[in-house]
């Protein structure tokens, strides 16, 4: 499955960044390091403007790396709040193509319209989370929630 090229070094296609995934599961370095460049891979997969990689604990969400413009507005927060929350509890993908519409969104940067967040499932318990945010309405498509399943897999090591 191709993807569009805009920045340089972009992964061409699903098969280029899940291998480029895997390869950093295999490189030696600490956590939050190798965790940054899986953010920076995602984030250039597709015309996503941010994208940050989350822990989950028993009570509250966590950054642990992003790839955007700027840092996270909240880099922690009760597990019962944001989209985030959402998708740890319900354990499935929460997709929302107007932020503004959504109560339940937390601000992550200005200027966000859209945010997709992916759960990483280990066993019965969410460990963490994908979240991927768009500066456009509508940004996501069935190949984003694809492409977000797969790089879930592609990183599970990440959260042991």
């Amino acid at each position: 499955m191709p993807l569009a090229m805009t920045r340089p070094n972009r992964p061409t296609h699903v098969s280029d960044v899940l291998s480029r995934l895997r390869d950093l599961a295999r490189s030696s370095g600490p956590r939050e390091e190798r965790a940054r460049a899986a953010a920076g891979l995602i984030r250039a997969a597709r015309p996503y403007r941010w994208v940050g990689l989350y822990d989950v604990s028993e009570s509250e969400i966590a950054v642990i790396a992003w790839d955007g413009p700027e840092p996270p507005t909240y880099p922690r927060f009760p597990l019962s709040k944001g989209l985030n929350g959402a998708a740890v509890v319900s354990k499935r993908p929460v997709i929302v193509q107007d932020v503004a519409s959504d109560p339940r969104y937390l601000t992550t940067i200005a200027g966000t319209r859209g945010e997709m967040i992916y759960p990483i499932l280990r066993s019965t318990n969410i460990t963490g989370t994908i979240d991927v945010e768009s500066e456009k309405l509508n940004a996501f498509s069935s190949a984003d929630e694809t492409l977000l399943a797969a790089c879930a897999d592609a990183l599970r090591w990440l959260w042991p």
